[in-house]
Order: structure tokens, then C-alpha cells, then sequence
């Protein structure tokens, strides 16, 4: 094998392959990074027998075959190389990295004990990069992290014709996102599936540039089985990403959103935000931050005699009954930080009820569902 390929190109097609390695692989040849040449084009796949990753760039001067290298520090040399064409050649049980005065030597592993990438599944349809981006973001910032409860790790995606939703919950908060895609078959289009959150955070983020994005379901994805794929085309390149799906069981979220409310708020979220971030100087991840609405101002406050104590006050618009409220300061700031936008509408259904977060300024169909927490006497 040998080829050669500008700097930049190879750095980022490692990069994102790089992205499906895992930190504490079960067999030493899952920490490594797949290289294939063939007809002028260069494959770089990255596997951990739950996600895979692979892109292809152009290359010059190729000579086909194939070679496992570790990913870290092919990740690493890759970037640190200088500005020059670079030459990859297997010599041996060795690959040589040749760019201007650099030049490195690794060693390979056995190509023929990595396990086979899954097969990317049959399309599902299309949806514009970034928005697919921004969706995914919003949702996955309320996915749990605690392991022992896997379904609450993933992302719900439900496919209903030309109608995309995402959602996602730790107990304590939920997010959903509606937006329109483009179906292969509208008419059938129809299918709901858990997707573990870090990998497609990972695959959204990393694809928001794409001219177009694909998204794949094999058939039995609806039972719990199967994969998801990913397919982002960037200038005639082509990256992508799967991954095995969770369980299909979701809490039915859909019977939390409430549909009438007591009182509303709408805030600039800059100033909103900091205040919120001085105030919880005062609060740990037990003591919420406590909010006092009323008309024409928001109290928020924190702490109190024995530790010390915050407070600020904001202007806002606000309409109905007065509230007093209050939040984990961690999840509130989540749910400003991606919205998007500069003013955010806060509906309360009572002091004890879930608040709904949404963007004042947007047509976007997200809501953001946050848990009160009992108020300090």
C-alpha cells in the first residue's frame, strides 16, 4: 500500500474516524484505525463493535492495499504534521508517514483480525445538515449519563412521514424537536428508534457541514434490532457513521408536555443566563436557584444566612399570576444554552409543575421540560 495525500485531507478524514474509537477497546485491534487504498480514493474506518465511522479521500499516486494503525497516534501525528503533501507507504510490518523534513514509522497490527463494519442500511431519507445538527444538539443535552438505565442514555427518534422528532429525558428534564425531512417514501415512512445520545451528538456535530445528509434504518430497526447510518457528503466526499440501536422502550413523554398554563415569561437570554451563573455561585447541585416572577421582573436568588447568599433582579415580561419557582441551575442553563436564539419564553403551568422552556423569536417546534425543585424553607 502507498499513497499520497495533502495534509489537511488526511487530518481530517482521521479525525472523524478517530471519533468511533473507543478508550478501553476489548481486543487491541479496536484501538486501531483501518486504511484502504483503491482506485486513487483512501477509506479510513474506525469500529468498537457498537459504532463505526469511515471516510473516503481523494489520494494521488496510489498503490492499492491496507493497513491497521493505532488511531491515537495516527489522530495525533496527523495533526501535528507540516504543510506539505504527505506520503504513506507500508513497508513491511511497518507504515511509514513522510511529510516535508517529518517523517514517522508505526507499526501495524493484523488486518486480518478486525472485525468486519456493518453494512450501511437502506436508505430512509434525506434532511438538511444543519438543522439535523442544531435538532440533535438541542435534544441530547437532556439525555441521561447513567449507564444502569440505558434507555434514558438515547435519543427517541420517531419517523411519522415528512415529520421528524427527537427526544430525549434524565427524569428530571425532557427535551423534543420537530422538524421536516424528506422521506424516501413518504406514504411509509414510519418507524421509532432509540439512538445511544454521544454517538449521534458525535455524527450531528461532526456532519453539519455536509451538502446533504442521509439517514439509513435497517428493517427490523423498529423492533430494537439493527443499526442506524449516517451518509454526509461534503465536496464530493463522503463520511460515514453508524450505530447499533438501544432498546425501543421510551417513557411516553408525550403525556408530560401540558397544553395550558398559569403564567408566562419572556427573558433575554444573554443577561438571563449570566445572572443565573452569578447567582449559582451560591447554589450546589442540591440547593436550587430560586426564581420570584412578577409583573415586570424576575428575583432570582440562592444561598442563604449559614453559607451566604446571591441575588439579582432582572426586567422581563411577564403576564398572569405571580410565581415563585425553582430550579437545578445546571439543567436551566442547559436549556437556555441551546436554544438558539436571543429570547426565551418561560410557561408555568404552577410553582410544582414541569416548566416549559421555549425560543421566543423562532418558529422552531422544540420544548425544553424542567423539573421543579422543592423550595428551601
Amino acid at each position: 500500500m502507498k499513497f499520497r495525500v495533502e495534509r489537511d485531507a488526511l487530518a481530517d478524514a482521521v479525525a472523524w474516524a478517530a471519533r468511533s474509537l473507543s478508550t478501553r477497546p476489548t481486543i487491541p485491534v479496536l484501538a486501531g484505525l483501518l486504511l484502504e487504498v483503491g482506485d486513487a480514493t483512501l477509506s479510513v474506518s474506525g469500529f468498537d463493535l457498537e459504532a463505526s465511522t469511515q471516510v473516503d479521500v481523494e489520494v494521488a499516486t496510489s498503490t492499492p492495499g491496507s493497513a491497521l494503525v493505532s488511531g491515537r497516534l495516527l489522530a495525533d501525528i496527523s495533526r501535528a504534521l507540516p504543510p506539505h503533501p504527505v506520503d504513506v507507504a507500508v513497508e513491511g510490518a511497518r507504515l511509514t508517514i513522510a511529510c516535508g523534513s517529518a517523517r514517522f514509522t508505526l507499526p501495524t497490527m493484523p488486518v486480518e483480525d478486525y472485525p468486519k463494519l456493518p453494512q450501511m442500511p437502506t436508505t430512509a431519507g434525506t434532511v438538511d445538515a444543519g438543522t439535523f445538527a442544531s435538532a440533535v444538539g438541542q435534544v441530547a443535552v437532556a439525555a441521561g449519563r447513567d449507564d444502569t438505565l440505558p434507555m434514558l442514555t438515547g435519543v427517541r427518534v420517531e419517523i411519522d412521514g415528512e415529520k421528524l422528532t427527537f427526544a430525549a429525558t434524565d427524569k428530571y428534564r425532557l427535551a423534543v424537536r420537530e422538524l421536516t425531512w424528506n422521506p424516501t417514501n413518504a406514504a411509509e415512512a414510519s418507524a421509532q428508534v432509540v439512538v445511544p445520545a454521544r454517538t449521534l451528538a458525535d455524527a450531528a456535530k461532526s456532519l453539519a457541514n455536509s451538502d446533504e445528509l442521509t439517514i439509513a434504518l435497517s428493517a427490523s430497526a423498529g423492533a430494537g434490532d439493527g443499526i442506524i447510518g449516517f451518509i454526509g457528503t461534503t465536496g464530493g466526499r463522503a463520511s460515514r457513521a453508524t450505530t447499533r440501536l438501544l432498546d425501543p422502550q421510551f417513557p411516553p413523554y408525550r403525556s408530560l408536555l401540558p397544553t395550558e398554563w398559569a403564567s408566562t415569561a419572556e427573558v433575554e437570554v444573554a443577561p438571563f443566563v449570566e445572572a443565573v451563573k452569578r447567582v449559582a455561585l451560591l447554589a450546589d447541585r442540591s440547593t436550587p436557584v430560586r426564581l420570584e416572577f412578577a409583573d415586570g421582573a424576575v428575583s432570582l436568588n440562592a444561598g442563604g444566612d449559614d453559607e451566604g447568599r446571591a441575588e439579582e433582579q432582572l426586567e422581563v415580561s411577564f403576564d398572569g399570576d405571580p410565581i415563585t419557582i425553582a430550579f437545578n441551575a445546571s439543567f436551566l442553563l442547559d436549556g437556555l444554552g441551546v436554544l438558539n436564539t436571543s429570547t426565551a419564553r418561560l410557561l408555568f403551568p404552577s410553582a410544582n409543575k414541569p416548566t416549559v422552556l421555549r425560543p421566543a423569536e423562532s418558529d422552531d417546534e422544540y420544548y425544553y421540560l424542567i423539573m421543579p425543585m422543592r423550595l428551601p424553607r
